[in-house]
């Protein structure tokens, strides 16, 4: 939906660590306000919320994700949806299911599969992931990458070094901020566990598990971790 958007770039050629790291911020920034975009424009049309509205313009996402060579964790995390609730879409949505085969078959015929390298979107998923409080191995085979591709990325690009920064940055502030003022400060440990894993820790009483999968323990409501 932003492809062809002009929005700010990490240079290749950055001068050094701290124009990099400016960078790196503003992209960040840019990608955590797709939402309220669409939220500004759905407002200037005076349209009120609508959940089919969000719906579509999340299958939308999931669909562009797929043509872009993305599995479905990954999608899913292009959607901003649980993988539970990408595999409803699937089930219950026969337009919407045929529309992600097709996506996935128009990538695969443009051999854009997670085996060809890096790409822009797998970046993505992996920043969206870190934003939402996944580590960065979690959110790397989320995208597709493994745990050796990802580091050798991070260690032979620093503007992937610098956009996980900022994403972990960008993370913090809003614990900070949904923590509100006068609250004691806690920290909090949040991570993504995959459904596999998930469903062993099913009887942990001591965990909360939210409805995308985020598990948080000794943190504040996980409504307020944004």
């Amino acid at each position: 939906m932003y492809e062809n958007m002009a929005g700010p770039a990490v240079r290749a050629g950055a001068a050094g660590p701290a124009e990099r790291a400016e960078s790196a911020a503003r992209v960040v920034a840019w990608l955590a306000a797709r939402d309220e975009v669409e939220h500004a424009l759905r407002d200037a049309l005076g349209r009120p919320p609508s959940q089919r509205d969000d719906t579509v313009a999340r299958m939308a996402e999931a669909l562009r994700a797929a043509a872009q060579g993305l599995g479905e964790p990954a999608i899913a995390v292009a959607a901003g949806v649980p993988e539970r609730m990408l595999r409803g879409w699937m089930e219950q949505d026969p337009a919407f299911a045929t529309a992600l085969r097709a996506a996935s078959a128009l990538a695969a015929g443009h051999g854009l599969t997670a085996d060809g390298g890096a790409t822009p979107a797998m970046l993505r998923v992996v920043l969206d992931a870190v934003g939402r409080g996944a580590s960065w191995p979690v959110a790397g085979r989320l995208a597709g990458l493994s745990i050796r591709r990802f580091n050798r990325l991070r260690q032979t690009t620093p503007g992937v070094e610098s956009l996980l920064e900022a994403a972990q940055r960008m993370r913090a502030r809003t614990a900070r901020t949904a923590r509100g003022p006068g609250r004691p400060v806690r920290r909090a440990r949040v991570r993504w566990a995959p459904p596999a894993v998930r469903r062993r820790r099913a009887g942990r009483a001591s965990a909360a598990t939210g409805s995308c999968g985020w598990t948080i323990r000794c943190s504040p409501p996980p409504s307020r971790l944004g």
